[in-house]
């Protein structure tokens, strides 16, 4: 499963009357296409791009369609968003998108189970986990390695999460197997303030709500200076496939696909917070403090978003080793036709 999963991914809730579009697809009912666009916004050549639905992994792609970055290589992108990443490749395999954007764990394992599919640009370097204790924790789990004997909270067992704090573990020289892992699902914010587990992999907003009440953070894998120290530097995370056989005809279509999403990612790196928050949809951000979202917008997009669309292959090998320790995907598989370099190079 996907770090990206149906338990972390945020879901527009629209109206689902374009359904048809996506007849004979696997997941259709999981698809749920973004708000139509305005007409002057509809210029340009339609592609649907299938994603996930985590929050922060969207920011490039919105905003590169607000600021009108798709629309200048003459594009006119429809983001349709998914329960998760793996609902996003689905689609893309069944042929129901021309592109699905997804965590590269997604990618590898559909990949390495036979999906004819290629990956050719990145909008996301750091995965978008935390390991941290629960507050009563925090005096007496001071490092990865004090979790041994301990209860460790995930999503599920064989997530992208639970992978990553195999592969954690592994680097600190602790035990697996002392370490009972938690199955929570979306419930991981909670049970981790009460102290129900002693630690826990979350996102943000929940890594600052768990800050304020006095968790220890163990590992913050969004930013750089602890991915360097845990990870062993970036770890390929958010990015955009295509089917193989396609790659010929949409070579020029991805080409300025690829040039949206470079001008956006350089773009926000200046944007305020308010135009950052501004460039989600509503319906994507209802209900969430919009304040706080654009400080922890700002607090992470050196780190979290590459310069480049340019796939990383290093970074790539890490997402690889994780899985592979998370027994996700066997240690001999064979990636490398996974990774197409010839449109943004490498």
């Amino acid at each position: 499963m996907s770090c990206c999963d149906e338990t972390t991914a945020r879901v527009p809730d629209l109206d689902l009357s374009r359904r048809s579009l996506f007849r004979g697809a696997t997941l259709a009912a999981g698809l749920v296409p973004a708000a139509r666009p305005k007409k002057a916004e509809a210029q340009g050549k339609k592609v649907v791009l299938a994603f996930c639905s985590q929050l922060l992994c969207v920011v490039p792609y919105e905003v590169s369609r607000a600021e009108g970055h798709f629309k200048k290589h003459g594009l006119n992108v429809e983001l349709v968003y998914t329960r998760g990443g793996n609902a996003a490749m689905q689609a893309l395999v069944g042929g129901a998108v021309d592109y699905a954007a997804t965590s590269l764990d997604v990618a590898i394992q559909a990949y390495a189970n036979g999906a004819d599919i290629r990956r050719f640009a990145t909008t996301g370097r750091l995965p978008l986990f935390a390991l941290v204790t629960a507050p009563k924790s925090a005096d007496r789990i001071r490092a990865i390695k004090d979790l041994e004997g301990k209860t460790v909270g995930v999503g599920a067992l064989g997530n992208a999460d639970h992978a990553l704090a195999l592969f954690l573990l592994k680097r600190a020289n602790a035990d697996a197997g002392k370490v009972q892992f938690a199955t929570l699902g979306v419930n991981i914010l909670e049970a981790v303030r009460q102290g129900q587990v002693d630690a826990g992999l979350v996102q943000e907003p929940a890594l600052t709500i768990l800050s304020r009440s006095g968790a220890r953070v163990l590992a913050n894998l969004m930013d750089m200076a602890d991915a360097q120290k845990f990870l062993g530097g970036t770890y390929e995370f958010m990015g955009v496939a295509v089917r193989a056989k396609e790659i010929d005809k949409r070579r020029a279509e991805m080409t300025a696909l690829a040039s949206g999403l470079a001008d956006a990612l350089k773009a926000q790196r200046s944007l305020a917070a308010e135009q950052m928050v501004a460039a989600l949809r509503p319906e994507l951000i209802a209900g969430l403090d919009t304040k706080e979202l654009g400080e922890i917008l700002v607090r992470y997009r050196d780190s979290l978003y590459p310069e480049s669309v340019a796939i990383d292959l290093d970074a790539s090998k890490r997402v690889a080793e994780s899985l592979i320790v998370g027994g996700l995907i066997k240690s001999d598989a064979n990636l490398s036709g996974l990774y197409d370099t010839s449109i943004v190079g490498g």
